[in-house]
């Protein structure tokens, strides 16, 4: 057989290998896709609570199995019991709203004079504040097509968080068997990144590993932080739907907006229905605690990894705008790693 035809029937027989190949991992990457998010989360349960897990690992005497279990047990009762109370506390108090206004005994209060000079839609939102203040239920039949669509769309998101804590109980228990086998899984994660990239004298894992630990401490943790100190006085005092502002407090200092979208309404409804010193207290607690992100954030944030903290910010929420919360965690992974390559590139390490 001639040279050419020998060459182009090797040529013909890798091409139809690469197909294969690539129709292989095709179908594989349509079989797992329903499930990479729920491995994802697992994978950052996992090694955010490897500390723990290695604490606990102590306590029972080295007990691999024993000790994943109880960790998971604890993770999933540190998450069902704040849904359980969060959803009782949300339906106690759409019931007791509704029944008021069924009754008649909801009052709202006449609207300021000056709110009919708001431009361009002054006239209309005083006209409708008039008219809920002396007749509610008329005020909210005019509304009703609104009112059914946002209805909807609380049906909507209800029965998304629901599902969403279903999914993360799942994630929480594939985390608790990685934990189990967190040795063998981290040699194989470091083996595989020897393939990809060889010769790096970065350790890749262990900087993932670091970053994960710092978004979950610096930007979920601090909100968690700040939305407890906020909680307590909400809940305290007696704000009407303190659960909510719970999450969105939670959900503010995750995106990085400020605590003060909640405290400074918060504060106002206590100066106006509260005595003067509950509603000094009230101030003077809140203040420090809308503050607390600005403290705790420096400190947190970043804290046991070489790369500035102004990278791994950026990636967290440049990957929370991409991919939402679980983009926290990948994004800032990414660009450490991009940030630690160009490093590596730049330092004219052979890669």
């Amino acid at each position: 057989m001639p040279a050419n035809d020998v060459t182009m029937a090797r040529n013909i027989e890798l091409a139809v290998r690469i197909g294969a190949l690539f129709f292989v991992i095709y179908l594989v990457a349509q079989i797992v896709a329903p499930f990479i998010p729920v491995i994802a989360w697992a994978v950052i349960i996992a090694v955010a609570c490897y500390p723990a897990y290695r604490w606990v690992l102590d306590l029972f005497h080295g007990r691999v199995g024993l000790a994943a279990a109880v960790l998971t047990a604890l993770a999933l009762l540190l998450l069902v019991v704040p849904v359980a109370w969060l959803g009782r506390s949300m339906a106690e108090w759409g019931t007791a709203i509704a029944q008021q206004i069924s009754e008649g005994a909801l009052r709202i209060p006449p609207p300021p004079e000056k709110v009919a000079s708001w431009p361009l839609i002054g006239e209309e939102v005083h006209e409708y504040w008039a008219l809920a203040s002396t007749n509610l239920s008329a005020a909210l039949s005019t509304a009703d097509a609104q009112l059914r669509a946002i209805g909807q769309w609380l049906l909507r998101t209800a029965a998304g968080m629901g599902l969403g804590v279903l999914q993360f109980a799942l994630s929480t228990v594939i985390a608790g068997a990685m934990l189990a086998h967190a040795e063998g899984g981290a040699a194989f994660a470091r083996k595989l990144v020897k393939r990809i990239i060889p010769g790096t004298a970065a350790d890749f894992v262990t900087l993932s590993e670091k970053t994960i630990r710092s978004v979950a401490v610096g930007v979920i943790g601090v909100a968690l932080i700040q939305a407890a100190l906020i909680g307590l006085a909400l809940i305290a005092i007696g704000v009407p739907g303190a659960p909510i502002w719970i999450i969105v407090t939670v959900l503010l200092g995750i995106v990085q907006l400020p605590t003060s979208l909640v405290t400074i309404p918060a504060t106002i409804w206590v100066w106006g229905s509260q005595e003067t010193l509950a509603a000094v207290l009230f101030t003077a607690w809140m203040i420090p605690a809308g503050l607390a992100d600005n403290v705790l954030k420096p400190i947190l944030l970043g804290r046991g990894v070489e790369t500035p903290m102004l990278v791994i910010f950026i990636g967290a929420i440049g990957g929370f705008v991409l991919a939402g919360i679980i983009g926290l965690f990948v994004g800032a992974v990414i660009l450490v790693l991009a940030y630690e390559l160009f490093r590596a590139w730049l330092n004219a390490i052979d890669i």
